[in-house]
């Protein structure tokens, strides 16, 4: 697991706002103030030798089928050797917000051809992040109906494509036990600067770098 990460590799976060993290995005090297920058600036001093690059493409607002539509010029384009999938919360937010649901099956569907035109045209590894989503304010107890079986297609995929998992969910459950689940999340989604410090330790732990 300690070589996951190789020489020269490119290593691209894709997703929604939660891996937008604000980024510039009239600057191509731009990172946002995130995990994905966190990530960067962690694994750049620990493996200086290896020359990593970093690219963060995540746009606010996504779903998997937002991801889907962009994907040639914003993934396949960009060539990369590591692929990082961060999606699903928007798929289930706006059902309760837009009254606009995606069924598990279509997340399903979306999230495949990512993986399917990914493995298809690039020579990537791959590591999928799960969606979450903590427990505060007190109507985000009723999305777990929506986002569980969600959680479930991106495990399963991760299985099938032989892609690195990262398991969110529950990491932030456990973490809700130390801190107050706003701590993390202050809507229940958007973490907190300690929120995003959790995602990119469990990602540098996943890589095993």
């Amino acid at each position: 697991m300690g070589q996951f990460l190789q020489q020269n590799d490119v290593i691209l976060f894709q997703g929604d706002s939660i891996t937008d993290a604000g980024r510039n995005r009239d600057s191509g090297d731009d990172l946002g103030r995130g995990y994905a920058y966190m990530i960067a600036g962690r694994l750049s001093f620990l493996h200086a030798e290896k020359r990593l690059r970093f690219v963060n493409r995540g746009i606010s607002g996504n779903r998997a089928s937002d991801l889907q539509e962009r994907w040639e010029a914003d993934c396949l384009d960009i060539k990369p050797t590591v692929v990082s999938i961060y999606v699903g919360i928007n798929d289930t937010w706006r059902r309760y917000d837009q009254n606009n649901p995606t069924s598990a099956e279509q997340f399903e569907q979306g999230y495949r051809d990512l993986l399917m035109r990914t493995k298809e045209r690039l020579d990537a590894r791959l590591i999928m992040v799960e969606p979450f989503v903590v427990p505060y304010p007190e109507d985000r107890k009723q999305w777990r109906e929506d986002l569980d079986p969600k959680i479930a297609v991106v495990r399963e995929l991760a299985r099938e494509f032989g892609a690195l998992l990262v398991p969110l969910d529950g990491l932030f459950a456990q973490a809700c036990t130390r801190a107050e689940p706003s701590f993390w999340a202050p809507d229940g989604v958007h973490p907190s600067p300690a929120g995003h410090a959790l995602i990119a330790d469990a990602w540098i732990r996943t890589v095993g770098a």
